[in-house]
């Protein structure tokens, strides 16, 4: 017997189900000694034990969910080296085997494009015992995108303008038989698209709305998902400070989830007809940039009196929720990272959930709770509409009065622009990048919102 062996460990060295790969008596001592008491997200090495050329034991402290499940499988996967059986998902959790494959996959991530020197293999995980080869498939479909939605993220904004990420949507369309419409400035501008010609002029690189698609042969719904794709954000004219604009290539985390997301959708072929909507550019200060007290006029022709550059996000996506609402679907969902208010609010693993239509928002709730993704509803009362009043325009795009309660703020101005679609905004500002490790968080980019949206499709796709 060779290669690695990856068991379960519950708090006072409980040993989870392991499928009688190993001698318990054994490994209790072998733990004893190493003073692993099976805390939770804790994984030590035993090497040649048992046969094997090592042996991982994973703490799951007093008890595990899915959830769980899936971050103490994404500490295996930032600690494992080559292939690995486990025994994980063998642990008496529904969706165990998804949570297992999801969570050793994101853990082990790494983004190595440009690194010369870094040829580390990824480790390879199996199962060892009853493994459903269908839930296997289709868990290693979501987090595929998931990790192809951290690498969009993580790329170098210099590597991946407006129309360079545009291009690959083409491919990607291509790939997956689906329909594509790109819009360049000229377009944009004939269109009435203010919020995104706006905030794309001072850039000399050109902006790009991207449309995507997906009509399975039978379907009952239409979901729209919108994404906000600020490839990079200076803050425009209104210029950010050296410090926090060192993570603006992750602005565009919103777009990244949400075309991850229509992918994975594409790929298991799910019934339900998606529309992924995407403006994209970057935000730069320049001679030709929005200037503050501008007044930009939205697709559906409502103006906006901009403030701030630096609260673009809200701009593009006016734009991108007026097209989404012509397609006329039963729901609209948008992912964004919007306000560091709502990061300050909920931290740095809570996306924040904005809506009216108690049904859509109950629908994307549970989706979250499924995938394992906190969201947590916020509130945007209508008396507090007068936060974004201008005198001279229909909104503006900063609060009146106060400094407080920006994401609420930015809520109430999207809703100006959903009609009368089921419309729920994800404001993933906290959970989309990550500076630290964490269970199956790597630095940088994260995926966040991918499994949901996912997960609101499959509901979707089930007539709920």
């Amino acid at each position: 017997m060779s290669g690695s062996l990856a068991v379960g460990v519950f708090s006072d060295r409980v040993l989870a189900p392991s499928a009688d790969l190993v001698d318990e008596e054994a490994l209790d001592a072998a733990l004893e000694a190493l003073d692993f008491k099976g805390a939770f997200g804790n994984v030590v090495t035993i090497p040649l034990f048992g046969g094997y050329d090592r042996l991982y034991a994973v703490g799951l402290g007093v008890e595990v969910d899915a959830e769980l499940l899936r971050q103490a499988a994404g500490s295996l996967g930032a600690t494992a080296k080559g292939e690995v059986s486990t025994t994980l998902h063998l642990v008496d959790v529904e969706g165990a085997l998804t949570s297992v494959a999801q969570g050793f996959a994101l853990g082990a991530y790494q983004y190595n494009r440009y690194k010369t020197d870094d040829d580390q293999p990824a480790p390879v995980l199996s199962f060892a015992g009853d493994a459903s080869a269908d839930e296997l498939a289709a868990a290693q479909t979501v987090v595929e995108q998931q990790l192809w939605a951290r690498d969009l993220v993580n790329e170098t904004p210099a590597d991946q303008s407006p129309e360079a990420l545009a291009d690959r949507m083409v491919e990607l369309a291509k790939e997956l038989d689906v329909s594509v419409s790109i819009m360049g400035n000229a377009e944009l501008e004939a269109g009435g698209f203010g919020g995104l010609v706006g905030v794309n002029a001072g850039s000399d690189r050109e902006a790009r709305m991207v449309e995507l698609t997906y009509t399975p042969e039978t379907y009952s719904k239409t979901l729209a998902i919108v994404g906000k794709g600020i490839v990079f954000d200076s803050g425009g004219l209104s210029l950010k400070p050296p410090a926090p604009m060192m993570a603006m290539k992750g602005d565009m985390a919103g777009a990244a989830a949400v075309l991850a997301a229509f992918r994975a959708i594409a790929e298991l072929k799910l019934d339900v007809r998606v529309i992924a909507i995407t403006p994209l550019t970057e935000n730069m200060p320049s001679g030709s940039a929005t200037r503050p007290g501008d007044v930009l006029t939205i697709r559906n022709g409502k103006t906006i009196e901009v403030l701030n550059t630096d609260a673009e996000g809200r701009l593009v996506l006016a734009d991108a929720l007026s097209l989404a609402v012509e397609r006329e679907p039963d729901m609209i969902v948008d992912l964004a990272t919007l306000t560091g208010h709502c990061h300050v609010a909920l931290g740095d693993f809570f996306a924040g959930a904005f809506g009216r239509d108690e049904k859509a928002m109950a629908a994307v709730l549970a989706a979250g709770e499924q995938a394992g993704e906190r969201l947590w509803r916020l509130p945007m009362p209508r008396d507090h509409r007068s936060m974004i009043d201008s005198d001279i325009a229909d909104m503006k795009n900063t609060l009146t009065g106060t400094k407080y309660g920006g994401h609420i703020g930015a809520a109430l101005l999207l809703a100006e622009f959903t009609g009368d679609v089921p419309w729920v905004h994800l404001d993933i500002a906290g959970p989309a990048w990550s500076t630290a490790v964490s269970g199956y968080i790597r630095k940088g980019g994260t995926g966040f919102g991918v499994r949901t949206i996912v997960e609101l499709a499959k509901a979707l796709s089930s007539g709920s």
